[in-house]
Formats: C-alpha cells, sequence, structure tokens
C-alpha cells in the first residue's frame, strides 16, 4: 500500500514571496490502532505552524508548507512516505516511530537531512559525533527509565530491594529500548525485574492480566502507545491490580486513554519532560489566530493536553532551529544541512521559552554537537480523575550520566558498525 500525501493549508493567504516556502512534513497515523496518538500530535504540529504564517508570514518572513503524509504506523509505508518527500525539500521529519526513526538514521546522514524523535526512537543517536542528523532530546527512553525507578526507589522508602517489578511493554523497538537500562538498574537497585511483552498492536490481552494477577509484581511499568494502553488500564481494572501502582512511560499518558475510565484510574502515574495544560500565552495565539479563523488541524478540546502540547513543542523546536540557522547562514530559504545547524546550535533558557509564550513548559535545555540528547529531565505526573488532567507530582529528574553515558557510547559503536555509519566526529574546541 502506498503512503497517501497531502499539502496541509499552513502557507499564509496574503503572502506572495519571492523565494520558496520552508517545506516541513508531517508523518501522520490517523487510522488504525495508534490513531489516538498519531492525531493530537500531528494536529499541535500543524496548527503551530499555520499560527507562525498566521501571525510572522512563517519562519523569518518565509512562509511554511506542510507536507502531511499518512503511513498508519506501518514502518514501510512511513520509510516510503520519507522516500517519496525527500526529494521536495523537507527540511525536518518527526516520524513518531521507533521503527521508522531506526530504518531512517542512514538515510538521513547519507541525505543530510534533519530527523528529530523527541523522547522516542533510538537512544544511541544522542551521541551527535557519530549522528550528526539526528537529534533526540529533550530526553530519550533511558532518562524516562532513570526517572521511573528514581521515583520507585523514593516511593518505596528509598530502597527496592527485593520488589518485583514489571516492564510492561510494546513487543518491538520502542518497548525494548530501555530494557538494557532496566537491567542495569535491577542490578544496582536490587529489585527483580519481569519481561511482560505486548505484540502488536495490543488490542488483546486476555491471556496477560490472568498472568499479572498470579505474579501480583510491586509495580508495573506500561510502555504501550495506541490502543495497548486503554487495554492494559482496563485488564488492572478488570483483575484488581491498582491502577496507583502503574506507572507509564511519556507515550503511555494520553487524556484519550484515561477520561473514559473515569474514577478507574485516580492515581495512574507517568514520567514526563514537559508540562500539560492551556495556561500557556502561546494558546492564545493559537486560539485567535488558528481557531477562531476555522484554519486548525486538530480539534479546540484537544489544546492542553499532553499529546497536543508536544506536537506543538516539536514544532517549535523546528522552527527555532530553523530561524538560527537563518541568522547563521545569513538567508532565509535555507537548505536541510543548514537546518541541521541551526539544531546543534539550539540553546532554551527560561526567558526563551517564556518569549515564545511558553513559560515553565520544560526544563532549560542545551544541544552541542557532542549531545544531541538534550537535558535529559524527567518528571512524574499524576493522573487526577475528578480533574480530568495531569499534575506533575515532582521536580524533574537529572539523567544518571555516570550509567547512560557508557550505555550510549557502547551502543551507539554497535549500531554504527552494523549499519555502516562513520562517525564524523565533533570541531576540537
Amino acid at each position: 500500500m502506498r503512503a497517501t500525501i497531502a499539502a496541509i493549508a499552513v502557507c499564509a493567504a496574503t503572502a506572495t514571496p519571492a523565494m520558496a516556502d520552508l517545506t516541513m512534513v508531517s508523518l501522520t497515523y490517523r487510522t488504525g490502532p495508534y490513531a489516538a496518538g498519531g492525531i493530537p500530535f500531528s494536529d499541535g504540529y500543524a496548527d503551530y505552524f499555520t499560527m507562525l504564517n498566521e501571525r510572522d508570514g512563517g519562519i523569518g518572513g518565509v512562509p511554511i508548507e506542510l507536507l502531511e503524509c499518512e503511513f498508519g504506523y506501518a514502518t514501510d509505508r512511513g520509510v516510503a512516505c520519507y522516500e517519496e518527500t525527500v526529494t521536495q525539500g523537507a527540511l525536518v521529519y518527526q516520524p513518531l516511530s521507533t521503527g521508522v526513526t531506526v530504518e531512517l538514521i542512514r538515510r538521513v546522514q547519507e541525505d543530510e537531512v534533519v530527523l528529530h524523535t523527541m523522547g522516542y526512537g533510538l537512544t544511541a543517536a544522542s551521541d551527535g559525533a557519530t549522528y550528526p542528523y539526528v537529534f533526540n532530546f529533550p530526553a530519550h527512553y533511558w532518562d524516562g527509565a532513570v526517572a521511573q525507578i528514581a521515583y520507585l526507589k523514593e516511593l518505596y522508602g528509598g530502597s527496592l530491594e527485593g520488589k518485583r517489578i514489571m516492564h510492561m511493554h510494546h513487543n518491538s523497538g520502542y518497548g525494548r529500548e530501555p530494557i538494557p537500562t532496566l537491567e542495569a538498574l535491577a542490578e544496582i537497585e536490587g529489585f527483580e525485574l519481569i519481561m511482560m511483552p505486548v505484540d502488536h498492536p495490543g488490542e488483546d490481552q486476555s491471556a496477560i492480566w490472568p498472568v499479572v494477577a498470579e505474579e501480583s509484581p510491586d509495580h508495573i511499568l506500561l510502555w504501550g502507545w495506541g490502543v495497548m494502553n486503554r487495554v492494559a488500564l482496563e485488564g488492572a481494572v478488570e483483575v484488581g491490580y491498582p491502577v496507583d501502582q502503574m506507572m507509564g512511560i511519556w507515550w503511555s499518558a494520553a487524556e484519550s486513554d484515561l477520561k473514559p475510565l473515569g474514577d478507574a484510574v485516580e492515581g495512574y502515574r507517568s514520567v514526563t519532560f514537559h508540562a500539560v495544560g492551556d495556561n500557556f500565552a502561546i494558546f492564545n495565539d493559537l486560539n485567535n489566530l488558528v481557531y477562531q479563523r476555522d484554519l486548525a488541524r486538530g480539534r479546540m478540546n484537544n489544546i492542553g493536553e499532553a499529546l497536543y502540547n508536544r506536537g506543538v513543542a516539536a514544532a517549535i523546536y523546528a522552527a527555532e532551529a530553523i530561524r538560527i540557522a537563518q541568522e547563521i547562514h545569513g538567508v532565509g530559504d535555507v537548505t536541510p544541512p543548514m537546518v541541521r545547524d541551526g539544531y546543534e546550535q539550539l540553546t532554551l533558557d527560561d526567558a526563551a521559552f517564556e518569549a515564545l509564550g511558553m513559560e515553565g513548559f520544560t526544563p532549560p535545555m542545551q544541544i552541542t554537537c557532542e549531545d544531541h540528547g538534550g537535558g535529559g529531565m524527567v518528571a512524574v505526573a499524576e493522573w487526577n480523575s475528578q480533574q480530568r488532567r495531569w499534575v506533575q507530582i515532582t521536580d524533574y529528574y537529572p539523567p544518571d550520566d555516570a550509567l547512560i553515558e557508557p550505555q550510549i557510547r557502547e551502543a551507539s559503536a554497535a549500531f554504527a558498525l552494523a549499519n555502516e555509519i562513520t562517525a564524523t566526529g565533533c570541531p576540537s574546541n
């Protein structure tokens, strides 16, 4: 089946630029068992670019054209989307799929186009000296696993010795990605790590939850996506497993999975690398310039939800990297390699987020050639079923560089060797 490509109307209606538009691509899955996650992220991504066109005439006065390509979360179709759009001058790819990411890493190196896998993909790709066109800031999966265990250690009084923690995960590269870190943490902290893979797409978990009830782990780490998350939470409720003993990764924290279950999911927790809610100034512009003008790709009630906000964040990072690239190279119509330069010099502090209308949205971060993973700061949020929203309950946990950095070096070298990728290195200071 071929991928479906559509040009989303995000070009400024009154602009008649002398230069070409800035071409962005949104790889989407608005259909299938993962649509509940794919739709709000893609909506937020598209709506932010529309807002920039309406408010600023684009980025640096150059309008943005967004090409949306539907791939249904099927890796082969996602790769086909890339192949059919990369020749159209696409500046950045955000596939929202670890499977597609792994397939594209070598290709983007050869084609010299940015691949930003925000909080997913190949953790080892944070090694910018080896993967100059791949970025996975502001936090990656191993940061998420570290934060999950750090929180549980606090929850259980400072020790996980003898505890039994289940890793219930999507049986794919995504779900398996944190296993090396969790295994290392299990050895360090003295807990038993129980593996519970859930096969794609995760709709049938009838054989899993009776086993969970029998195993009765002290805690479950839920690494699901799409329909798997909702079914897992329903399964826990059905067998009487306490939902407040479950903690998701940030892809297992969509409001659409939780709201239908009402009070039954009170106290469910998840790690996150950004805030939620609609109390950010940027949403005034989105409302006035996009929603009120009937230009929105998304729905008004998605604003403020975790995945919509994450799509907005992904667009903000792309736009700011493009803006920096324009400043570095002194041109508006930047090329993909120029945009890579912008990503690698991206620095966002508190003042920068405030200027963007996203004050307090995420901790400050700085990208360097050596580190494409950002700050790695991760917090914990808890679901409040009465308010039907997430509430952040911890400060941000710092990354465990002593544990993670050696793992990244080893995994980076192994992936590069297997895929015949030669490290480019970083300029000496």
